[in-house]
């Protein structure tokens, strides 16, 4: 079976501290999985070295079984890897529209040219607008990015990446510094992108209500070792995860 994102004991060390711990693990195309663990079991440095940010110290990355471990983030990216961080990462003086067409533009192979307008290529412009609808963020489009609620922000770089025609979307706490109104709009649009079938979703994220929501299958790291893999029941069936991680938060989520 070819997987849409696999790493075969990948680790990495800093000094004598291995950050990532001989991780081997398999995302089936079209799946949503979603990364827990605790602060500092590793989540964030395990997709910086899915993603090519960092350089893993062993291992492998295999993007729909073709091995990238050796490639940069660029051609990472443009093999159909899009990452989003714990910090926004939009044009703040361009307006949300320009984001979006920017980046359905770069995906298009479309450079600037001094003599045609922008308007003329009207398929990049139906898809920005369609992308800004998919993200609940239609009627906005006349707006600076800068001027966005955080909330909006999150929505917009979503949109980007799906603009880049992004296959598998790394999401890095997608609710990070959201205020609680701010939540279920973003959980709307994942569940709206996922419900195309169409992208495979890693997802970081520390709220455990959205995770059991959207998930199909968890997988938990601890001390940056694979600690286990599966659907949300065995997960929080799981004693060790119990033990580990979850703890009272067992009761809660299955009372």
């Amino acid at each position: 079976m070819t997987f849409a994102l696999e790493t075969t004991e990948l680790s990495i060390e800093f000094g004598m501290h291995k950050a990532v711990n001989q991780v081997s693990l398999q995302v089936k195309k079209h799946e949503l999985k979603s990364i827990i663990g605790p602060n500092g079991a590793g989540k964030t440095t395990f997709f910086n070295l899915i993603s090519g940010q960092l350089k893993a110290t062993e291992g492998k990355v295999f993007l729909n079984g073709d091995d990238i471990t050796k490639l940069s983030p660029t051609v990472r990216t443009r093999r159909g890897i899009g990452r989003s961080f714990q910090l926004t990462n939009v044009f703040p003086n361009l307006t949300v529209l320009e984001n979006v067409r920017l980046a359905s533009q770069s995906k298009a192979g479309i450079r600037f040219q001094m003599l045609r307008h922008f308007a003329s290529y009207k398929s990049v412009q139906e898809n920005a607008m369609e992308l800004l609808e998919l993200v609940l963020l239609k009627g906005k489009e006349g707006e600076l990015a800068k001027n966005l609620a955080h909330g909006e922000k999150r929505k917009l770089e979503l949109a980007m990446l799906l603009a880049l025609g992004t296959d598998v979307l790394l999401l890095d706490e997608p609710t990070a510094g959201m205020s609680l109104e701010e939540v279920p709009a973003i959980l709307e649009v994942i569940h709206s992108i996922k419900a195309r079938g169409d992208k495979t979703i890693l997802l970081i994220e520390h709220k455990m209500d959205m995770i059991l929501d959207l998930s199909d299958s968890i997988a938990v790291l601890y001390n940056g070792t694979l600690l286990a893999d599966g659907n949300p029941r065995e997960i929080m069936d799981n004693e060790t995860v119990q033990q580990a991680y979850l703890g009272g938060l067992y009761n809660e989520f299955t009372a």
